[in-house]
């Protein structure tokens, strides 16, 4: 009998045998979600966008052990894994690049100036996670430059009340996996302490990780003028092998050391409400190219971001105004990049009328930002919806969007790769239709878009004969699509299941500018299908099974199943996680193989 067979028939024993006491899990309405990534609060079927939501019950269902896990299940949305355990993971939505994303932690911008690789060092563990709002298409007007093809939003929880739980994982390749999360209720505060370890030897040579997780989350002043702390520190220690080269005798390795903290309240009348934030965010990278030879090439990079922003919301009878300022100061230090400031400020400004007994709304915005580097950029743009039925609305929206080069595209140089001083910020016009449908039952979001981009980034071998990559901007690139997300929940006797899919449609002519000679851009999925069942067909017992399917412009094509096994008795939860269950072999992105089937065993216990 295979191991393929053996862990199949472990889910099925598991599945049969156990008859507990009967338990539904939650399910959360789209309705009662107010997207708080927006710069004007609305609910999420007012928004004319289109915003996947992916809550915390979503999340348990996943089958995911991190944040990467979770993304991947969204069609749209691209995660290139190099290592596993979230030691490195580059993030992509509708086939842009890893530097056009921008990621935000309870609305708290966690770009980082010297390159877009280390965005989801930032990735916060699903334990404190409430939600997380994936915004598709240009988001420059909202965000700035970094969203240049869509933002990403962690919401965090809450309060978690007088709780603590206890986490512990052990499984293949020797992952031993462990956290304790806990909330604690005051009289006039609350707080969430989180902290947690991944460990592996690896599924491969060169492939260990030693991950550590620290978050703490602080409301004070709860009953007058509350004020929220956010805290995090993250810490990545991983073999590196072939994520830059293809040579067999180095053992690359890194470290990487992502740190947060932001303070922000709110004032709020019946028509006015502003939110101010400060924030200092900070990023330490440092790789070897000989992992046991730290002399023979070493990279040390240190980047600090500290900000402030302010914005503000007003409602009157010709409708809703958004407007605010943010500004911040980055600082880098590096043995390569050399030492870098930049200061930015970001004004915007929005109204949403409604017309037609407020089935017609049409939000026209723009942000203007400066860059001490970059100088005046301006990001206008545009969303329109109609609501056809209380449950149906389509909308459109049109928009400019932006990306500064990174210091890394400005100043990198080894022997492979020369950075470019001269390069052109990068820029595009994008359109998209989209049609929504949120019900009690179903709901399902249908979209087309279309980008046009030009001044592109990317690192090009010219072909003269020379081995080395220098950043360059290439020519126009057209880039359109088409994508569908629908989830459906129903019951089976007095169980509660949930079967979503998504797929996702790219298609630009970036291949016919660089072939063979690009290092990027050459790898985007041109068909994505996701699919997740979530049931529970046996009591206290909860199963999920996720399909994803992936053809990539290269002609890669790969088929990914994973699946979970979920059972809760009174205070104890035991789980069984199983991924790449039939051994595909692929490769996301570079030289670098994904692992082969493997399983992961868990218990946690709450207080």
């Amino acid at each position: 009998m295979s191991r393929n067979q053996r862990l199949l028939l472990t889910f099925l024993a598991i599945a049969l045998t156990l008859n507990l006491t009967a338990q539904d899990f939650p399910k959360q309405d789209l309705d009662s979600i107010t997207l708080s990534a927006a710069r004007i609060d609305l609910p999420f079927k007012e928004n004319s966008r289109t915003i996947n939501i992916i809550t915390a019950t979503d999340i348990k269902n996943s089958a995911a052990i991190t944040l990467v896990d979770v993304l991947q299940q969204v069609a749209g949305v691209d995660i290139r894994r190099r290592g596993t355990g979230g030691s490195q993971a580059d993030l992509y939505i509708r086939g842009g690049g890893f530097d056009q994303t921008l990621l935000l932690i309870d609305g708290i911008k966690m770009d980082d100036a010297q390159t877009g690789h280390h965005t989801m060092n930032a990735a916060l563990p699903l334990e404190v996670i409430e939600r997380i709002e994936i915004i598709k298409g240009p988001a420059a007007r909202v965000f700035g430059q970094n969203a240049f093809t869509g933002a990403i939003n962690i919401v965090t929880k809450k309060n978690l009340n007088n709780t603590v739980s206890i986490n512990a994982e052990a499984g293949s390749f020797g992952q031993l996996n462990g956290s304790v999360t806990a909330g604690v209720q005051q009289a006039n505060a609350s707080h969430i302490i989180h902290a947690g370890k991944l460990t592996s030897e690896g599924f491969r040579n060169n492939s260990d990780y030693d991950n550590s997780n620290y978050f703490l989350k602080s409301v004070f002043n709860q009953n007058e003028q509350p004020i929220e702390l956010i805290a995090t520190f993250f810490e990545r220690n991983f073999g590196a092998e072939n994520f830059y080269t293809t040579n067999p005798s180095f053992n690359e390795y890194e470290e990487t050391q992502n740190s947060l903290i932001g303070l922000t309240t709110e004032f709020k009348s019946e028509r006015f409400k502003i939110q101010p934030r400060v924030y200092w965010k900070r990023n330490q990278d440092m790789f070897l190219l000989r992992r046991n030879e730290p002399l023979f090439f070493r990279n040390f990079h240190i980047s600090n971001k500290i900000g402030a922003e302010a914005n503000a919301q007003y409602t009157s009878k010709a409708g809703i105004t958004g407007f605010g300022l943010d500004v911040s100061k980055i600082y880098l230090r590096s043995n390569n990049l050399g030492n870098r400031q930049r200061f930015m400020a970001n004004l915007f400004a929005e109204h949403r009328f409604s017309l037609a007994n407020d089935k017609l709304d049409i939000t026209p915005g723009v942000a203007v930002t400066y860059f001490s580097d970059f100088k005046f950029n301006a990001f206008p743009g545009l969303d329109i919806g109609y609501e056809i039925s209380d449950r149906f609305k389509v909308y459109g929206n049109v928009g400019y969007t932006y990306r500064i080069p990174t210091y890394t595209d400005l100043y990198y140089n080894d022997p492979r790769t020369s950075g470019n001083p001269d390069l052109e910020p990068e820029e595009a016009f994008a359109q998209e239709v989209g049609l929504k449908y949120v019900g009690t039952r179903f709901n399902a979001t249908v979209a087309v878009f279309n980008r046009d981009a030009e001044n592109l980034i990317d690192y090009i071998r010219p072909d003269t004969g020379t081995d080395i990559f220098t950043a360059t901007n290439i020519r126009e690139v057209n880039t359109k699509g088409f994508e569908f997300d629908a989830s459906y929940n129903f019951k089976l006797g007095a169980f509660n299941q949930n079967l979503a899919f998504g797929y996702a449609y790219l298609d630009d002519d970036i291949f016919d500018l660089n072939e063979d000679l690009s290092r990027y851009s050459l790898n985007t999925l041109k068909h994505q299908y996701t699919t997740r069942f979530s049931s529970q067909l046996f009591k206290n017992i909860r199963q999920n099974i996720i399909y994803k399917y992936a053809e990539r412009t290269t002609g890669q094509t790969y088929n990914v199943w994973d699946a979970s096994l979920v059972m809760t008795l009174k205070k104890m939860q035991f789980t069984v996680t199983a991924n790449n269950i039939f051994d595909a072999d692929y490769i996301e992105t570079g030289f670098t193989p994904m692992p082969p089937s493997n399983v992961l065993f868990g218990l946690r216990y709450n207080f």
